[in-house]
This record gives structure tokens, sequence and C-alpha cells, in this order.
């Protein structure tokens, strides 16, 4: 009788197998891009880092392109967690906006591991740079709201929250340009730092 052709189900053994393999592919690519630049990393590049050849990767991923795009939904699953999980835990704008700006730092100083992924949008296709953009425009909209909130009830001075939401993600986005993981500063306390400066800078008198 002959066969229909089905694929077997990989065993959970399998599935954790490749699922370790792939997150090994995107931190390599996160080392390669942080250290020679998305554009000037090769696949070569990030196969040295993992030891393999090259020819390894195509089992995951078909190019470089599809292992950038998937470094950015990863970040962007992580970020929609937290920005939703600030209101469930915390009661006053305040805190939720420290909560968010903390764990964004450890985004980029830890799932990013400081690759500079977000001024590398453009080299996505359209299409993908559509559902980044869209899913980036959702969580400034959910900061604003927050900051919107705290002025409402009094916790922040009066602002313009687009200006402020720009200058609180551009402020993390920069980290990509000067942290270094093995450096001093580590994760906790960076996170603290800029959540006690951004958050500040909304409680705070402005100076006549």
């Amino acid at each position: 009788m002959p066969t229909t052709g089905t694929a077997p189900t990989p065993s959970p053994r399998i599935r954790e197998k490749r699922h370790r393999r792939r997150t090994e592919i995107l931190h390599a690519a996160l080392r390669a891009f942080r250290e020679e630049g998305y554009h000037a990393t090769t696949l070569d590049d990030i196969a040295n880092h993992l030891g393999v050849q090259k020819t390894a990767l195509y089992h995951y991923f078909p190019d470089k392109e599809s292992i950038l795009y998937q470094c950015h939904l990863d970040s962007l699953a992580e970020v929609e967690r937290f920005s939703k999980e600030a209101r469930q835990r915390y009661a006053t704008a305040a805190d939720r906006l420290a909560y968010i700006i903390r764990e964004h730092v450890r985004v980029m100083t830890e799932t990013l591991e400081a690759s500079p992924l977000a001024f590398e949008v453009t080299a996505l296709s359209s299409e993908r740079q559509k559902k980044i953009i869209a899913a980036r425009d959702r969580y400034e909209r959910r900061i604003r709201r927050i900051i919107n909130e705290g002025i409402k009830s009094g916790e922040f001075r009066v602002v313009n929250s687009k200006i402020a939401v720009f200058g609180i993600l551009g402020a993390i986005n920069w980290i990509a340009r000067w942290y270094r993981p093995e450096g001093r500063v580590h994760t906790p306390e960076l996170g603290a730092e800029f959540a006690d400066l951004l958050v500040g800078g909304l409680t705070c008198k402005p100076q006549k």
C-alpha cells in the first residue's frame, strides 16, 4: 500500500534539540552583529562563532535576513509580554513605567546582547519591516498611555507624552552603541539607573 508521504512528527527530544540549536544560532548572530555590524557580517562569520560550517545554518534559516528578522521577533515578543505585565503587577504609573524601563534594558543587554538591531530595521524586506514597525508602534502607544495616566493622576508633570516616549526609547536603544557585556556595569544596576533617571525626569519639576 502506498504511503501518504506525511512526515513523521519529531519526538520531544528532537524538537528540544532543534530549539536549542536555533537559539544558539541566534545568539551567535547577535554577537557577530555587535562585533562586525549587520551589513558586514556574513553567514560564515555566524557559523564561525558556533564552530560549524555555513551549510549547517541552512537547516534552520535560509539567509542572514531571516536570522535578523527572527531576532527582532523574539525581542518584540518579550517587549509585548513585559509591557502587559506592568499593568498587572503595579498600580501606579510611575511603578509601571520603571518596570518597563528595567525590562527593556534587560532585553537590550541580555536578550539582544547589546546588538544594535533597533537600527537595522531597514535591512529587512518591506513586508517584514511593516510587521516590526507595527509591533513597535503598539509598544510606544502602551508607554504613552502610562505616561498620560501618570499626568492625569498627578504622578507626572505635564509633558508631551509622545516626545517623552521618544526620549525614553531613544536613550534605551542607544545602549547598543556603548554597552559591552564584559564591562563593569551589569544589567540590574543599569536598569535601575535608567529607571531612576528617566522616571525621575517626569516626576521632578523643571528648573526655571
